[in-house]
């Protein structure tokens, strides 16, 4: 009699918690009144996502900009804000209409500053160079003092003081 309610509880415990649903047997999921159930997602449940090929003999050193450049755009470290710009302005800089490439830094900018009344929509932004901000900045003379905005004055370097501790040479930035 001890094997037989073994062995029902057995049984009990699988129909309770391993359940049929959308035609697949064995699946791992607590049936909840007037509510979907919640189940255990399986491998078979994970989208399979493809990165995308390098083509034929392409390598970033020979020369072919636009085409890593439209690359950069399906980068997944790149926020969708770059990547939509970059295509739209098709891998160039609008200031110096030179190929972005890989390592240089992007700037998003405002083609009319806020300050004169510029919006925030994709219209009014682009793609810049760092250096390219700084000098459209200066140019336009947008009041560049935000935070996260160069300022059209760059700001002063800071010189480091050097004195000696217990024969040890130390730098203190003033």
């Amino acid at each position: 009699m001890l094997g037989l309610n073994f062995w029902k509880e057995r049984v009990a415990l699988s129909r309770r918690y391993w359940n049929t649903i959308g035609g697949n047997n064995w699946v791992f999921a607590t049936r909840r009144e007037g509510k979907t159930s919640l189940r255990l997602l399986s491998h078979a449940d994970t989208p399979i996502v493809r990165h995308v090929k390098i083509k034929g003999e392409s390598s970033p050193y020979d020369g072919n900009l636009v085409y890593w450049s439209s690359r950069m755009g399906k980068n997944p470290e790149m926020s969708p804000r770059v990547a939509k710009l970059l295509k739209a302005q098709k891998g160039k800089c609008t200031h110096c209409k030179m190929y972005f490439r890989e390592n240089d830094v992007l700037e998003v900018d405002h083609i009319i500053p806020k300050s004169k009344g510029g919006r925030n929509e994709y219209k009014n932004l682009q793609l810049l160079h760092r250096h390219c901000h700084d000098t459209k900045t200066a140019n336009d003379s947008s009041l560049g003092t935000k935070s996260g905005c160069n300022s059209a004055k760059p700001k002063p370097l800071i010189k480091p003081e050097w004195y000696w501790i217990d024969d040890m040479l130390v730098m203190r930035y003033a």
